[in-house]
This record gives C-alpha cells, sequence and structure tokens, in this order.
C-alpha cells in the first residue's frame, strides 16, 4: 500500500519533538536558531523575526555543503548537538524536515507545531512583510 503525503508527516511527527509558539520565544531569546523551510517567495511575504530562510527541498545538502548548493555548508545547520527550531506553513514540511535533520545526527531537531499559521494565530510577530 502507497504512503500519502499525510502518512509522511504523520510519521514524522512520532519520532520528533515540536513546540508552541511560547516555547520557541523563549528559546529564540536564548539563542537558539530558527530556520524557516518554506519556499524564499513564501518567506519574503513574512517570517518570524531573525530566521533563516533555508527551504525544504534544499535543506539536507546545506548541512555538509553539498555540490548542489555550490560546496556551501550553511552555518546556521552547524552545530548538530545544539537545537533548531524549523517551521512551514503548517507544520507539515518541518516535522519532515525535523525528521531529516535528525537522521543526519542533529540531536535536537525542533518543529513548531502548526507552523506559521499557528504562529500568526497566536499574535506572533512578522518580519518582513505586513500583516
Amino acid at each position: 500500500m502507497p504512503y500519502t503525503a499525510q502518512d509522511l508527516v504523520a510519521q514524522a511527527r512520532a519520532v520528533i519533538e515540536e513546540i508552541e509558539p511560547d516555547r520557541l520565544r523563549a528559546l529564540q531569546a536564548e539563542g537558539v536558531a530558527v530556520i524557516d523551510v518554506r519556499e524564499p517567495a513564501e518567506f519574503a511575504e513574512g517570517h518570524l523575526p531573525g530566521a533563516f530562510n533555508i527551504p525544504r527541498g534544499v535543506l539536507e545538502f546545506q548541512v555538509d555543503g553539498h555540490p548542489a548548493v555550490a560546496g556551501q555548508a550553511d552555518p546556521h545547520l552547524a552545530h548538530r548537538r545544539a537545537p533548531v527550531i524549523l517551521y512551514c506553513r503548517s507544520g507539515g514540511r518541518s516535522a519532515l524536515a525535523a525528521e531529516a535533520l535528525k537522521r543526519l545526527g542533529f540531536d535536537r531537531p525542533l518543529s513548531l507545531a502548526g507552523g506559521w499559521q499557528h504562529w500568526l494565530e497566536s499574535g506572533g510577530e512578522v518580519e518582513g512583510a505586513a500583516r
């Protein structure tokens, strides 16, 4: 039986840690990196303050400087022992991204439950565009 995208997200959520906006704010205040895994156009429309954009499609390649991204590792993914927070529009892509980082040896990849939509509903600040 083939899997659906929702099946894959559910499997990812079973093995990763999802956090709420208040916890994200607290961790970000402690210096934890926040990575927006949406596409660049989505990021440009608005994003969490201080977030960095690494699209889901190239995330794994950004870890070790794969030739597909000109051999450059993204510095925000340089510390596998430190927590890293990921988010997308609704939490699906970030759950898959957190699972992928976990498989790549990251100790604490965290996904924002409900993603950007939940962030906005919780009154979260926005950078990069008007609400």
